[in-house]
């Protein structure tokens, strides 16, 4: 790891596990390859141990921020991905639908159908639906 510093890197990764769910991050991890892998940790310490470990804006906030880009990006597998981790960090039903009419609004009808189909899905693999 000789790209980044590894208490970013553990820091990173207590923060991914905290929000995604432990078997989620090692099973990443765990399929990452010698391509994949630096990718993998980078991102850890970059994204999770930089963007999501300065505790300035705590977690549920973030993974309300994180689903109103994704969802506006169309990143549709992180944004399922992200939106199991915002249940874990607190974020209600109601507020993922919230967070749905604000994309549908500034980014159109079908983005925001698009979203609230895989918000159904995880709300109901959650039991919230």
């Amino acid at each position: 790891m000789s790209v980044f510093d590894e208490d970013l890197f553990l820091k990173g990764l207590e923060q991914r596990k905290g929000t995604l769910g432990a078997d989620y991050v090692e099973k990443n991890l765990a399929a990452a390859d010698g391509f994949t892998r630096p990718f993998q940790e980078a991102m850890t310490a970059w994204c999770w141990g930089f963007g999501w470990g300065d505790e300035v804006i705590e977690p549920k906030t973030r993974s309300m921020m994180n689903l109103a880009m994704l969802g506006a990006l169309g990143k549709l597998h992180e944004w399922e991905t992200h939106c199991r981790g915002a249940l874990n960090n607190g974020v209600s039903r109601d507020e993922i639908r919230a967070i749905v009419h604000v994309i549908a609004i500034y980014c159109g009808v079908p983005q925001g159908l698009e979203c609230f189909r895989v918000a159904r899905k995880v709300l109901e693999e959650a039991g919230e639906i």
